[in-house]
């Protein structure tokens, strides 16, 4: 069962990652707001109720493994682990800024709770496949998390991963795709049309699910460790909205690499700041 107070915590942390990754972006001048809005419900769940991590030993053995595939939304990432507490939230107004550690794509250089640096598309889910093997192999019972965008699939090096996961038999392995059906200049049946998506995994060999994105309690459920069954890897289709929680950035291609400055972060702000649940 669900309670009440996950969902809050989880609804909140959603929250605070939308309005911290707007200031990161804007303050220093990076992009991809968009595709940090679109993931945020699903950063939230993990690091609010699912990640099996400690802020006080992010290298602890026993910890949940979690990689950003799609790296250019960064921010999300370092929201999130400075609200676990893996380092102090004011340190999130350096980002992307000279002589800050808090790069535009997420970096795991001296950043505590991140495992790989990524951005170049295509490569998250071979690491994670990589990890998940090694666990197995060598009998340790965490599970990998990968969060990959849409886009992404593109990458012929994501298929392989596809392929790889089922053979190993990696069910401690964890896929979430932020499925906003946006990537950088169209949508992403215009650019290489993915359907369907959800047959191809299946075909794959993938336990697979769909969700709506923004649902906590969707996402709560298909994520939980009781979800997973022997010998497949999970992957879980969360569609999204691209821009989700900015009326105007909502759907929007152009948010993509756009910066909110001026009237358009504050107007972004102020529509962000009265759905604080």
């Amino acid at each position: 069962m669900i309670t009440k107070e996950v969902l809050s915590t989880t609804q909140t942390l959603a929250w605070k990652i939308r309005c911290h990754a707007l200031k990161m972006t804007s303050r220093g001048g990076s992009s991809h707001i968009a595709s940090i809005l679109s993931m945020a419900d699903i950063m939230a769940v993990l690091y609010g109720s699912i990640l099996n991590v400690d802020p006080k030993n992010p290298k602890w053995e026993k910890r949940d493994r979690f990689i950003l595939s799609k790296g250019h939304a960064g921010a999300g990432v370092y929201a999130s682990l400075a609200e676990r507490g893996f380092f102090p939230v004011e340190k999130l107004m350096t980002h992307y800024q000279d002589g800050s550690d808090l790069s535009g794509h997420v970096s795991h250089k001296g950043i505590p709770g991140v495992e790989l640096s990524t951005g170049s598309l295509g490569m998250g889910l071979s690491v994670a496949c990589g990890m998940a093997l090694s666990a197995k192999l060598n009998k340790e019972n965490h599970r990998v998390f990968c969060v990959m965008s849409d886009g992404e699939c593109d990458e012929g090096s994501v298929w392989e991963s596809i392929l790889f996961a089922p053979h190993h038999k990696l069910d401690n392995l964890v896929v979430v795709i932020d499925y906003n059906k946006i990537q950088s200049l169209t949508s992403t049946t215009e650019t290489l049309n993915l359907e369907p998506f959800t047959d191809k995994w299946r075909a794959f060999g993938w336990n697979v699910s769909e969700v709506e994105g923004h649902n906590h309690e969707q996402l709560i459920s298909e994520l939980k460790l009781d979800s997973k069954k022997e010998n497949q890897p999970k992957v879980v289709l969360a569609h999204t909205i691209k821009g989700k929680g900015v009326s105007f950035m909502e759907k929007s291609v152009l948010w993509h690499y756009r910066t909110a400055k001026g009237d358009e972060f504050e107007k972004a702000l102020e529509e962000l700041e009265r759905q604080k649940p």
